[in-house]
């Protein structure tokens, strides 16, 4: 049965590092995956054509597709714009249409690039850390929130911070069995200290894990965890947490990688249906330029082939390329050095092509 799979190309080098992941989907087209390619709109291109960041065509299609391949939203151009359509919030409405909650965001060094890690070889080498991020609940969505003007004429800015138990006990269930397949290690990590939405949220899984006896259930205060994740990171086998600590704590791991052009992800409703995306951003200071990464992308169509199309044997075979393409000493700008190959975006693309 054909998969259908919508590809929403987004801002600055969005298009670029998408086309990349795209040659390798053509490369298993022509071995015998059954997919189809639907291309929409999203972000600040969204807006430019249609006055939205998330148009009505984009719903639909995603909506009915088996995965979507996303790239990346938002640049200085569309800055000065009211919030309400900002490209960031067309990103915020596709997690929220598709219900996709559960993000999984893995952290993994090639050796290839231990040196290209801030870090000392000897504290990242071996690094392999899942970080599970609640995805579509959190200060980024709860209500009220906004720019209010004071009776003193000063203005505020305020959001909510707001967590249900069916929304913890939702993604810790997930973080919980994504354990179960790795070293039997969970750190919850939360501010219960001073704040009691998450003081909620570590009750909860701590409730939780009386139905994974098989887990080793920890918890960290979000300020140490980030102080940890650069100590000592090797010490974390899967971490869960909320919204926008996950947000934070996910980039500070990208660079324990060598570059944030590593890092893939996915974003997965209750079903497995799921968005694919690098977890950097746009960078539209090198858009066009032909340089960015696209070895995130192209992970992500690994973890595309993994979670929704059950195509484990490809996905294996995609990340069996990208180290064999490391193997060769080709880097794109974040990730060279002295003694390697510089390349292009588009050579990276076709060197993963050719190592399949």
């Amino acid at each position: 049965m054909t998969k259908k799979i919508v590809v929403l190309p987004g801002d600055g080098i969005g298009p670029e590092i998408v086309a990349e992941a795209v040659k390798v989907l053509a490369a298993f087209q022509q071995q015998g995956l059954e997919i189809e390619l639907e291309y929409g709109l999203i972000g600040g291109a969204a807006y430019d054509e249609t006055g939205t960041p998330f148009p009505d065509d984009t719903r639909v299609m995603s909506a009915s597709a088996d995965a979507i391949l996303l790239g990346a939203v938002g640049g200085y151009k569309w800055e000065s714009l009211d919030i309400s359509v900002r490209p960031e919030k067309g990103l915020l409405a596709i997690r929220s249409a598709l219900n996709l909650f559960a993000n999984l965001r893995p952290a993994i060094l090639y050796p290839q690039l231990a040196e290209a890690s801030t870090l000392k070889p000897e504290v990242v080498a071996g690094l392999d850390l899942m970080i599970v991020r609640e995805l579509t609940g959190g200060i980024y969505f709860g209500q009220p929130r906004g720019v209010r003007t004071l009776d003193n004429g000063e203005k505020e800015g305020f959001n909510t911070l707001v967590y249900r138990e069916s929304e913890i006990n939702r993604i810790g269930k997930v973080a919980f069995d994504i354990a179960q397949k790795r070293q039997g290690r969970l750190c919850s990590v939360d501010k219960a200290n001073v704040l009691e939405s998450t003081e909620l949220w570590r009750d909860t899984m701590t409730a939780l894990s009386a139905d994974y006896a098989d887990i080793e259930l920890s918890h960290m205060y979000v300020d140490n965890a980030a102080m940890q994740l650069v100590r000592a990171p090797k010490q974390f086998d899967v971490m869960v947490t909320t919204n926008m600590f996950g947000d934070i704590l996910s980039d500070c791991a990208s660079m324990l990688t060598g570059s944030i052009g590593m890092l893939p992800s996915a974003s997965l409703d209750e079903n497995g249906k799921g968005m694919y995306e690098p977890i950097h951003g746009s960078a539209p200071d090198i858009a066009g330029q032909n340089s960015a990464n696209p070895l995130a992308t192209i992970l992500s169509v690994a973890m595309m082939l993994r979670y929704s199309l059950d195509e484990s044997a490809m996905a294996d075979r995609i990340e069996q390329a990208v180290s064999k393409v490391l193997d060769q000493k080709l880097r794109t700008a974040d990730i060279y050095s002295d003694g390697m190959t510089r390349v292009s975006t588009s050579e990276m693309g076709d060197a993963v092509v050719a190592a399949l």
